[in-house]
């Protein structure tokens, strides 16, 4: 059994965000189904595991292994944290409901992500300065996640029962939830929160599937590969790989 689960079936998700939205906390809850008692500064990148079971309730249901790559956000470790972003398979966005500016920096870790695969700095430069969603035909094959965190810090939430969504999670067809990481009840299961989550998770086993069956181009990033207008000669600079 052991040596079945070392050859398996694992996928790597990537969760980023502005430094401070909650990352830790929330991949705690997510991967130990309780609140992270004391949360600290991640520096580079912790790794937690979940055990998914993919297609749940039906003959095909199998069980995945779910790296998530909890990536740290100081601007400090900006030109150093390309190294975490091989091999990725889906992405986390995480915001923090009580400030507009971490949601509005988004697009920028999500360019920052899909962009700068190289191992040099030469490959790590940006080959636009920003994007549309709806440019890259290819994008929405990569499954893309958004969630806003410190809901309970929220008071018109409470009073509403609404908030801003994200503009970017609206572009790109992704889902989004709002948490309390501190309250486990957030990812309830059963909860609307957790169908969406394990949704989630579905499509990135499926990307998963896919991009190991059918081998992408190598030595371009992700969206060089899926849009061609965007690719740089090869001779220019050596690619990771993302499938």
């Amino acid at each position: 059994m052991a040596n079945h689960a070392n050859a398996m079936n694992k996928v790597k998700i990537l969760v980023v965000g502005d430094s401070g939205v909650g990352k830790s906390s929330l991949v705690h809850l997510i991967c130990h189904g309780e609140a992270l008692s004391n949360a600290s500064w991640t520096i580079g990148c912790n790794v937690e595991v979940k055990v998914h079971e993919f297609r749940e309730g039906t003959p095909s249901q199998k069980p995945y292994f779910i790296e998530m790559w909890d990536v740290g956000g100081s601007n400090s470790h900006k030109n150093a944290r390309h190294v975490f972003y091989n091999s990725v398979h889906g992405i986390v966005l995480v915001h923090d409901l009580t400030n507009r500016k971490s949601q509005l920096n988004l697009r920028r870790w999500l360019t920052e992500v899909l962009l700068k695969e190289g191992s040099s700095a030469k490959a790590r430069t940006p080959l636009v300065d920003d994007f549309d969603a709806e440019q890259f035909g290819g994008f929405s094959q990569l499954p893309v996640f958004v969630v806003g965190t410190k809901q309970d810090q929220i008071s018109e939430y409470r009073t509403s029962g609404r908030v801003r969504s994200c503009s970017l999670a609206d572009e790109c067809g992704a889902d989004e939830i709002y948490v309390n990481s501190h309250d486990q009840r957030s990812l309830a299961p059963g909860s609307s929160n957790a169908v969406k989550l394990s949704r989630f998770f579905d499509k990135v086993i499926e990307r998963q599937q896919t991009t190991t069956t059918a081998r992408t181009e190598s030595g371009y990033s992700y969206l060089e590969r899926e849009n061609s207008m965007y690719r740089r000669p090869k001779s220019s600079s050596a690619f990771i790989s993302m499938s």
